[in-house]
């Protein structure tokens, strides 16, 4: 009996060895030599922009010929001041292709790229407000190092990550973490789908790479959330893949080609998913058809329910957005639909949101 104890014991030694080894593997021991590797392809950027003030007049109107309105209307003049912002970025091609945030250059007079302590002037090549992203040009005809970009739909809640940018303007800060989780939606932007991870992210930070453990990059870190607007440990990045198609659309035409459907809509609550059968809420519910839309051609209409677009399950509301609009302009698609308590199928041609006379109008 004392024998077979003392070989369990053995056994679960061995065991608990084995496991704490394999954890021991899987924990870096230093970050440097990555951090050596990829900090020449990242960024400071620094931006100027005027900022024009309205002064508010005055509630009363001096009399006819008063000495005092001629004075007073210089105090009512509008007033220009110029301000700076700090943000981050990284290169994508030895020309001098940079990726970074768009609130990181919007409306910005000029752009001044700093590598490697070298300053360089930038211009936009292009510029998404709606996903937050932006390409920039150094305007230099040096070789720069280059970053590649990895497979974000491969990132896994528990790996560990390197976040590299300009925070407070001290460039060249490496911050180490884990992602927390996938799929955020925080409602920043029109197709949240963040990354988010508990390495430190500050202000400046914004438009910098988030690395994996490769060396590629599976995310540009955009936003924190933090009462006091630093560092509490909830950082987001939008992913790789979702970004590449932005940032090759920018790079070929200058602009975004989204499609488009048509609708607007709502979530699905669980008191309408029991009056429309339905097991448990999911898809979009439509609450109307904009005219002329593929959608109204193609035979969607109020009141229906969006389960599937062209073979991917829409499981809330905020999903079809971000489906529809990864999805090429003038591409065929099929369409699920819940409809009088029955599964129904709608094909369609897409459109082109860019084209849409609503977005125009926002």
């Amino acid at each position: 009996m004392i024998v077979v104890k003392k070989i369990i014991l053995r056994v679960s030694i061995l065991i608990f060895l084995f496991h704490g080894s394999a954890l021991a593997k899987s924990t870096p021991s230093s970050f440097a030599d990555l951090a050596e590797k990829l900090t020449p392809s990242v960024v400071n950027i620094s931006t100027t922009q005027t900022i024009k003030t309205q002064k508010t007049p005055f509630p009363f109107q001096f009399p006819p010929g008063s000495p005092f309105e001629d004075m007073f209307k210089e105090f009512q003049k509008p007033t220009e001041r110029k301000a700076t912002s700090l943000g981050s970025g990284f290169i994508i091609n030895k020309n001098g292709t940079v990726v970074t945030n768009n609130h990181v250059i919007a409306d910005s007079d000029d752009i001044i790229v700093r590598v490697n302590n070298k300053e360089y002037e930038a211009k936009v090549i292009g510029a998404d407000p709606y996903s937050d992203v932006a390409v920039l040009k150094i305007k230099s005809s040096e070789n720069f190092k280059p970053v590649e970009f990895g497979n974000s739909d491969k990132a896994r809640v528990g790996d560990w990550v390197v976040a590299i940018g300009n925070p407070f303007g001290l460039g060249g800060t490496v911050t180490t973490g884990i992602i927390s989780a996938r799929n955020r939606d925080i409602n920043l932007t029109r197709y949240d789908d963040f990354i988010q991870t508990d390495a430190s992210i500050n202000q400046g930070n914004s438009g910098g790479p988030l690395f994996n453990m490769e060396g590629d990059v599976i995310g540009i870190n955009t936003a924190i959330l933090s009462p006091s607007g630093t560092n509490s440990g909830i950082g987001f990045a939008i992913p790789a893949n979702a970004a590449s198609t932005i940032i090759d659309q920018l790079i070929k035409y200058g602009e975004t080609k989204r499609g488009w459907l048509g609708v607007r809509i709502n979530q699905v609550t669980k008191e309408m998913a029991s009056v429309a059968g339905l097991e448990k809420p999911k898809g979009a519910f439509i609450g109307g058809v904009s005219k002329g839309s593929p959608a109204e051609k193609g035979g969607i209409k109020e009141g229906d329910i969006i389960l599937e677009f062209d073979g991917q399950e829409i499981k809330n509301m905020r999903a079809l957005p971000r489906v529809v609009a990864n999805t090429k302009p003038n591409k065929r698609v099929s369409i699920k639909i819940w409809r009088d308590k029955k599964l129904i199928t709608k094909k369609m041609t897409l459109g082109r949101m860019e084209s849409a006379k609503e977005f125009k109008e926002k």
